[in-house]
């Protein structure tokens, strides 16, 4: 899916809602654990069901099926197809995978997601720099979600760190006025690997102290944010520091919705979790 296309179905939903399929095989409701088949499979399938017509994206967090080894596999594989094909779609469809390693490595993480299953985006870590980024821009349609500055509490280890290069030209009788944070450095280097056709970052909702000076330094790229609701993120402040002219932001929302009841009517209570952030987002929408 490219930009356009991305940004129409925003527009045409009213929604800028991405549903996070962290399906948790000991969570799903008692009443699927016993079914035959598999019940995370049909887990998944009940809640794309009931909020496909709110959502704009999906992201499953590959964790939670590559430890389930080959049948945790399968359960993504069906999961996923399952969406390319819904007669309600399409919806952009990312990869919770945060992969990159070597060149060729990454060319083969990126066949895995890109080639054999139908996903649109895959987040990626920049740590090991643009040669283990730029395998996944290579593919035309196709997106590499960068993470920046994340939501859980560790961010604060090492994203916000302010590299001592500044101290050491100081000491040579080089003036340094600004010294930039480490996630500030990653997203200005990674605007040279792609475009905002092809890639986005991931900014946490927690963050809401910088969001507004990280969309000055990168104002034309999609941000996914994580850490709406459950992490304390405020949807509306959210929005009024990161919205650009084309959204240009998808907000996750996993446990909020997945898990908005374990009873036999987990669906219907998912739908009114999405619901009410969709009607949220309908709001913001209107003073665009």
């Amino acid at each position: 899916m490219n930009r356009q296309e991305l940004t129409g179905l925003i527009r045409k939903k009213r929604s800028f809602l991405c549903v996070g399929l962290d399906t948790d095989a000991e969570r799903i409701p008692e009443v699927l654990k016993n079914t035959p088949g598999d019940p995370v499979f049909e887990f998944n399938r009940r809640i794309i069901d009931a909020t496909i017509d709110l959502a704009v994206a999906y992201k499953p967090n590959i964790a939670f099926y590559e430890c389930r080894g080959s049948q945790g596999w399968e359960s993504l594989e069906k999961t996923m197809h399952y969406l390319a094909g819904h007669p309600k779609g399409p919806v952009f469809l990312i990869a919770d995978g945060k992969r990159a390693d070597i060149g060729n490595t990454s060319g083969y993480y990126a066949r895995t997601f890109f080639e054999n299953m139908p996903f649109d985006a895959l987040t990626v870590n920049p740590y090991m720099g643009s040669d283990s980024v730029k395998p996944f821009l290579s593919w035309p349609g196709k997106w590499a979600i960068i993470l920046a500055l994340t939501s859980n509490p560790g961010a604060l280890d090492f994203q916000v760190l302010q590299p001592q290069l500044p101290i050491l030209l100081e000491k040579f009788g080089i003036k340094t006025c600004y010294r930039k944070k480490l996630y500030e450095l990653v997203m200005e280097e990674s605007l040279q690997w792609g475009s905002p056709d092809n890639m986005m970052f991931v900014v946490g909702a927690t963050q809401a102290d910088v969001l507004s000076s990280v969309r000055e330094l990168v104002p034309d790229h999609f941000f996914l944010v994580p850490g709406v609701g459950a992490q304390g993120g405020k949807l509306e402040e959210v929005a009024r520091l990161t919205m650009n002219k084309d959204v240009g932001i998808l907000v996750n929302s996993s446990r909020n919705i997945i898990y908005a009841s374990r009873e036999k009517d987990f669906d219907r209570k998912a739908r009114f979790a999405a619901q009410a952030l969709q009607q949220q987002m309908e709001a913001i929408l209107k003073n665009v």
